[in-house]
């Protein structure tokens, strides 16, 4: 980096929140497939903790010498039905016992990959794992689970959507006691991408390598803060502007990628530059839809300016690096951003526009708190929703929804941390059910056909 470039990010670093958000190590599980319970969960501790010793260390290193705050450590690991699907068990909840404690050995933040991939049909391993995703959220504490139930080339499997209303419902109850967190470490997938480094969606995938640093870099604070500069100015600008700042926020992500690639011996995978949120005030895309002119997020527009802003990230991005990956663009979390709070609390956003906004973000429904009482049937039903729209835009989608036990539309739940704090939303009271019971797939679109 130039001198200029360091000037201007210390810049960003000190008065527009910019932060490397996660330093992701991905290892693969294969090779420790065994058929006794006790010694895959033996080998999968001794080969995380082993190959994940320094990870911690070296991030804390980096910040130090590049004055850059490193929010997050974590490691991501291949699909646990995958490397446990020789295991003769039940249940695979000592498993995520077992990823638990490795993950608090090494010192990581969150594990990801109690993960299932069932966008075309079950596995006995698949089948067990997602039955154990309530018991295993709710007994660890840094584990994170996701199950993949669509994609543009397979179709939406209809059983599986079913299966994770119920499970998402499930997993509440047992966390019914913390707000029912254990749906803040659950996300459905639609198109899910292999090389995600950001939780709770993040694991390692079967097309990888054997062991990679990921990266994920986050700077709506920086973005807003371009954008004041061009108040009124027309859409070129507009747009040029964005795809400026995300290049020179990549080009952090890649330094320090790229130095803790060297430091750890480990191939550097990708660079996700996602504009994830914070509820810190200045770190919102919320903010960044008011900079661009709109009176809160939800207003008409907010879906173009998505669109505006997931775009030419991705188009700054990847001029600043050969290895821009993951889910990079924009984020759009209720429960992480203070900005998308308040306009839910003044009538601005609903759970529809959020939807609609969908179809330009990087991912779907993130870290929404419904009602309680919110039937599985209608879980079920908002997860199609997003997995249909992920399949025939072929984009990934996501649903990060928290059915809060015991709260109802207008109550707030506080999740602590990054997760932040929701107000409860309202959802759409009639019913799918019919729909929803009818199982089996829905094929994949037409232009599916592609070879």
């Amino acid at each position: 980096m130039s001198r200029v470039e360091v000037q201007e990010t210390n810049s960003m670093i000190r008065e527009m929140n910019l932060d490397v958000r996660t330093i992701t190590m991905g290892i693969s599980l294969m090779d420790c497939a065994h058929e006794d319970m006790n010694v895959f969960n033996r080998n999968i501790y001794d080969k995380i903790t082993r190959t994940a010793e320094h990870l911690v260390k070296t991030g804390e290193d980096l910040e130090k010498q590049f004055g850059v705050p490193i929010v997050n450590k974590r490691i991501s690991v291949t699909p646990i039905s995958i490397a446990a699907g020789g295991v003769k068990t039940n249940t695979f909840v000592p498993v995520a016992e077992a990823l638990d404690r490795a993950a608090k050995e090494v010192g990581v933040n969150f594990i990801g990959g109690f993960s299932a991939l069932v966008q075309k049909g079950f596995t006995n391993g698949d089948r067990v794992l997602i039955d154990s995703i309530p018991e295993a959220l709710a007994v660890t504490d840094r584990v994170c689970s996701s199950v993949n139930v669509g994609s543009s080339r397979s179709g939406i499997n209809m059983d599986a959507v079913k299966m994770m209303g119920d499970i998402l419902l499930r997993t509440a109850e047992r966390t019914a006691d913390r707000g029912s967190i254990g749906c803040a470490k659950l996300v459905v997938f639609c198109n899910a991408v292999e090389d995600n480094p950001f939780m709770a969606g993040a694991f390692h995938g079967v097309g990888e390598q054997e062991c990679v640093i990921n990266v994920g870099v986050s700077g709506p604070g920086v973005v807003k803060r371009a954008l004041e500069e061009v108040k009124g100015k027309d859409f070129e600008t507009l747009c040029e502007t964005i795809k400026r700042t995300a290049f020179k926020v990549t080009r952090v992500g890649q330094l320090v990628a790229q130095e803790a690639s060297k430091r750890l011996g480990v191939p550097f995978g990708i660079i996700d530059l996602s504009l994830a949120p914070t509820p810190e005030i200045g770190d919102s895309i919320a903010e960044i839809f008011q900079v661009m002119g709109l009176e809160e997020a939800g207003a008409p527009g907010t879906t173009a300016a998505l669109a505006i802003l997931n775009d030419n990230v991705k188009k700054g991005g990847v001029m600043a690096s050969s290895y821009v990956g993951g889910l990079s663009g924009a984020f759009i979390p209720v429960s992480e951003d203070h900005g998308m709070i308040e306009a839910v609390q003044r009538g601005a956003l609903t759970l529809e526009k959020l939807e609609a906004m969908t179809c330009v973000c990087s991912v779907g429904l993130d870290m929404i708190a419904i009602p309680g009482s919110t039937s599985a049937a209608t879980i079920s039903g908002i997860i199609a929703d997003e997995a249909a729209i992920g399949m025939v835009n072929n984009k990934t989608t996501a649903v990060r929804i928290i059915p809060v036990i015991g709260k109802d539309v207008g109550e707030i739940v506080e999740f602590g941390g990054l997760l932040g704090y929701a107000p409860i939303m309202p959802v759409n009271a009639f019913n799918c059910a019919p729909f929803i019971e009818r199982g089996g797939r829905i094929p994949a679109p037409i232009h599916s056909f592609k070879n």
